[in-house]
């Protein structure tokens, strides 16, 4: 249990540089994951940006994920999902695209001018937590396309199958807690309130 999103953060900055993870920059995950990324860039001495991802519902159901897509178009999809719902062509087509215009704005909205490029550089992706990881997912599908050297995912909490399957997308998986009973991310905080764009925006001055 972490006491809130500070406490958590300096729990993983410990655990990162235990492992020895160098960073050429920060990417967080907004807004949540924007308190941790502040920290973990400065003690890894990098700069900090984000990178942004829009959930894709599933029809009748948006609460229920189907996918994620990126500020850039890179989408994951679950595939088991979409054919237990029969989800058709043209839904998926119409809310990809849709998401992928809420991630790019939201994306302007955070940052003052370009995406970084990330070729060639040691990236490490931070939020507050992982349940399913579509999020992260279409995440690190963007980060993964642009060549970095390496990639990284930061994360307090996740349930052990989701984590083992972000590490198929990435070259380390670091996550301070690894619970079987996982229920859900602000369940493993005792103060899990929610971050304005105001507050998330602060971490990036």
């Amino acid at each position: 249990m972490f006491r809130d999103r500070t406490a958590a953060a300096e729990r993983l900055a410990d655990a990162l540089e235990e492992r020895g993870v160098a960073a050429d920059i920060v990417l967080a995950i907004p807004r949540g994951g924007l308190p941790l990324g502040r920290v973990v860039a400065d003690r890894l001495g990098a700069p900090l940006d984000v990178v942004v991802a829009s959930k894709v519902g599933a029809p009748h159901n948006e609460e229920y994920a189907i996918g994620a897509v990126a500020e850039d178009g890179a989408a994951w999809l679950n595939d088991e999902a979409l054919d237990r719902l029969n989800v058709s062509d043209a839904y998926l087509a119409r809310e990809r695209e849709r998401e992928r215009e809420v991630a790019a704005g939201k994306a302007a909205t955070y940052r003052d001018g370009d995406r970084p490029d990330l070729t060639g550089k040691r990236v490490v992706v931070v939020d507050d937590g992982v349940a399913t990881g579509a999020t992260m997912r279409a995440c690190l599908r963007l980060v993964g396309d642009e060549e970095p050297e390496s990639l990284v995912v930061a994360v307090p909490v996740g349930p052990p199958d989701t984590l083992d399957e972000l590490a198929a997308l990435a070259d380390e998986v670091v996550a301070v807690e690894r619970p079987r009973n996982f229920r859900a991310v602000g369940a493993h905080y005792r103060n899990f309130a929610q971050v304005s764009d105001e507050e998330a925006m602060s971490y990036l001055a």
